[in-house]
């Protein structure tokens, strides 16, 4: 009976629209930095952590009012026990876990076992309750217990919060996890020398009456304040043993110093790139209007050119290295997807109906531009897309795959090569007109019936 409610429920709330709307709906407002939303909650979290901080500062010399003092005390930390249990609850499903146990025992022809089921959901979840983050976030809560006064101290490790919050720290922490093992052996080696240290500048000192090292804890304070080479001066060896130890833990200080610096000059090094593609990812969400432009091939760039002199703003897509670094030489947003993939569109959070003007299909091969324009319609059926011919026998492909205008070069050279023969005076002033290079300004001007009607025609004029 018990497992048969067990089931039940977790097949009620697999299947309860309403459930899994809210799930989804708290899991983009907490996890997912697409959202819209998110990035409020991540603002209000961090002025609460700053407001606890600062609540406790001024509560160590000075009275605190009793109001804010309750509002660090119970009402931040009832927002954060709040916010924990969300995301222990987001961070995995139990329904979907229930399930998915027992349709895949019932296939086996066998009742769901309950305790192993129980205790892969236990696994998930402690496994997420003991990862860093959320080990801080517990933490955090914990302030709530005022009365005890050394638990008001852990308010500080709030601040650890801002890792979860704040992007910048995010991509710090990224950046250093890349070196880990080169952290933790470097880590391991600092610790070792200055164990080491710590015990020979004890041994050495320790029984001179004029050293201000006396304890262990002082050798180890001694030891560590040396080896970061800041060098306070207020313990300092008076043999000459000591000293020769001092000038040994000096060097491997600097030693340690200058391989640090270089493991985060070289972390950021190797990930510079990632990081300004997810800077320009952000930045193209925040783009509305701007034209897509699928290729960069030598029509694009003068295509290009000419849009952007009429401050068009302009995204280019080309699956391509050399041709996309060669468009952002020509100061131009670029990322290298290809636009013919679906992938492309949702990594790059492009959205179609709402950000993007027009599609414009200028790779020179007819066949990527058919593939491009069939993905672009799978996502939008309305949006305007041209694309370029290169041959007259894949017209039809084209039209197919729901271009709107099809720019066919070899057409377009033959009508100015006709014009240029049958009339080159008015070819040639048409082409001055437009040329950038004279100093002749072409404007359009917009004839009405009420200007025919307030001016005299020719005709009255002759009279």
């Amino acid at each position: 009976m018990f497992k048969h409610l067990i089931l039940d429920a977790a097949y009620f709330l697999q299947t309860s629209k309403s459930y899994q709307a809210n799930k989804h709906f708290f899991y983009n407002l907490l996890e997912n930095d697409k959202y819209r939303y998110k990035k409020y909650v991540d603002i209000l979290m961090i002025l609460l952590i700053f407001i606890s901080v600062c609540v406790l500062i001024r509560e160590v010399k000075f009275h605190v009012n009793d109001y804010l003092l309750y509002f660090s005390n119970y009402v931040i930390s009832i927002i954060f026990f709040v916010e924990y249990m969300l995301r222990l609850w987001v961070s995995s499903s139990v329904s979907k876990i229930i399930v998915s146990r027992s349709e895949h025992d019932s296939f086996l022809s066998r009742d769901i076992n309950l305790l192993s089921t129980f205790r892969e959901i236990l696994s998930i979840k402690f496994k997420y309750i003991l990862s860093v983050r959320t080990i801080i976030d517990f933490i955090a809560i914990l302030p709530f217990f005022h009365e005890l006064r050394l638990l008001r101290i852990l308010i500080l490790f709030r601040v650890f919060k801002l890792f979860r919050y704040a992007k910048s720290f995010q991509t710090l922490a990224g950046l250093l996890t890349t070196k880990k093992f080169e952290f933790l052996t470097l880590g391991i080696f600092a610790s070792v020398v200055i164990f080491v240290s710590s015990v020979l500048i004890y041994v050495m000192e320790a029984n001179n009456p004029d050293s201000p090292i006396d304890t262990l804890f002082e050798a180890l304070y001694w030891s560590i304040v040396t080896i970061s080479t800041v060098g306070y001066g207020d313990i300092t060896p008076t043999t000459t043993e000591g000293r020769l130890v001092s000038m040994l833990v000096i060097i491997t200080g600097v030693v340690v110093l200058a391989f640090t610096t270089s493991l985060v000059v070289s972390a950021f090094t190797e990930k510079l790139d990632e990081i300004k593609e997810v800077k320009n990812i952000e930045d193209i969400a925040k783009l509305k209007d701007y034209y897509l432009v699928c290729g960069y091939d030598s029509i694009a760039k003068e295509v290009t050119r000419k849009l952007s002199q009429s401050v068009h703003n302009i995204i280019v897509l080309d699956d391509d290295l050399a041709r996309v670094q060669s468009a952002r030489r020509d100061g131009l947003i670029a990322m290298s997807y290809s636009p013919g993939s679906v992938e492309t569109y949702k990594k790059l959070n492009i959205d179609i109906k709402k950000q993007v003007k027009a599609i414009l299909c200028l790779r020179e091969d007819d066949i990527e531009n058919v593939y491009t324009a069939l993905t672009v319609r799978s996502l939008d059926k309305d949006i305007f897309i041209l694309s370029l011919l290169m041959k007259d026998s894949n017209r039809k492909k084209l039209e197919f795959a729901g271009i709107n205008n099809i720019v066919y070069p070899q057409e377009l050279i033959g009508l100015i090569t006709k014009e240029l023969v049958g009339q080159p005076a008015a070819f040639e002033v048409i082409h001055q007109l437009r040329s950038e290079y004279t100093n002749v300004d072409i404007d359009e001007i917009i004839v009405t019936t009420r200007i025919i009607h307030n001016y005299p025609t020719v005709g009255s004029l002759t009279n």
